[in-house]
């Protein structure tokens, strides 16, 4: 489990001791992902009811849990006890899977948020993981 550990931990930017925050919890979620950031950071996922600072979060998002206007509301939420300068991931289904969301859709709701998206990964087999930060001053 050494280099998957090592590669989730270079894809999501999480280190050992961090507290990442999941939001969209769902029978469907890839176990994989979550063992193996569990596995870096030494822990179990915090949920959503979480309320101490946090170093990351990972949102799953699918097209039937809302519009835009729905996913931006929990970004928002997961905003609240992120620690300054933190990550937050929002994983959705690969194109031709079921509750496929369209990039634009993720970079619209993070941009209404205040955040841009910068990257995309191959986050597992049925999903796609989108990274959002900060929007820099120069914008």
């Amino acid at each position: 489990m050494g280099e998957a550990t090592g590669n989730v931990r270079s894809r999501f930017g999480v280190n050992p001791g961090q507290v990442v925050q999941e939001f969209g919890y769902d029978d469907d979620v890839d176990t994989g992902v979550r063992q193996e950031l569990e596995s870096v950071i030494g822990s179990e996922l915090a949920d959503e009811l979480y309320d101490d600072v946090t170093d990351a979060a990972i949102v799953w998002w699918r097209a039937d849990d809302g519009d835009t206007a729905d996913l931006t509301d929990l970004v928002l939420d997961a905003m609240t006890t992120l620690e300054d300068g933190a990550l937050i991931w929002v994983l959705v289904p690969k194109p031709g899977r079921d509750g496929h969301v369209a990039p634009a859709d993720v970079e619209e709701a993070a941009s209404t948020a205040g955040l841009h998206a910068t990257s995309a990964i191959s986050a597992a087999p049925d999903w796609t993981g989108m990274r959002l930060v900060t929007r820099s001053r120069g914008r």
